[in-house]
């Protein structure tokens, strides 16, 4: 058995080298940046006659409830408890509201929850919960992770997320001697 970075063990097929999982979790939250964006045209459109503020906050919880991620602010948890039943109806329109990214989607909440299982946390209800609000496409093949990041790079760029990717010119060959 092999010792990959910081002491994550290779051989049992379970373990990936950790040096991987920050660069992961940060191609999932540029996911997670692509659904706030699509979202938050649509919500701010129907419910004009909540505050910005509210509207935003709406995005937000529906975001952190497709990724299981509880607010960490306290205004917006509370926000969150007290809409729980808009929530719940929002999230259950996701999927027919941002169809161009179940794919990447899919793939994220995969990814997330690879990565939780390596650093020990178990997140499979989060990937149930998407199964049924009908988000997560359940025939679609997992991608490899240099796969998934190289296509959420590419999407970011679309949304103005990232820049995209300059060519470099080759390295200026010396003249024979």
């Amino acid at each position: 058995m092999s010792e990959l970075s910081e002491g994550v063990r290779e051989g049992d097929g379970e373990r990936i080298d950790n040096r991987m999982i920050p660069v992961m979790r940060e191609a999932i939250a540029t996911v997670q940046m692509m659904l706030f964006a699509e979202l938050k045209d649509d919500v701010m459109a129907r419910y004009q006659d909540w505050p910005e503020q509210d509207r935003k906050r709406l995005v937000g919880a529906i975001v952190n409830d497709v990724f299981g991620t509880p607010a960490v602010d306290g205004e917006a948890w509370q926000f969150a408890r007290r809409h729980l039943l808009v929530l719940e109806e929002e999230l259950k329109k996701v999927a027919g509201r941002i169809p161009d990214l179940l794919d990447i989607l899919t793939d994220a909440l995969r990814m997330q929850t690879i990565c939780d299982n390596q650093e020990g946390i178990h997140s499979i209800a989060t990937l149930l919960r998407a199964r049924e609000v009908g988000i997560l496409q359940q025939d679609r093949p997992l991608p490899m992770p240099s796969t998934f990041m190289i296509n959420v790079r590419n999407r970011a760029v679309r949304y103005g997320l990232v820049a995209p990717m300059q060519a470099s010119a080759p390295p200026a060959e010396d003249p024979p001697a």
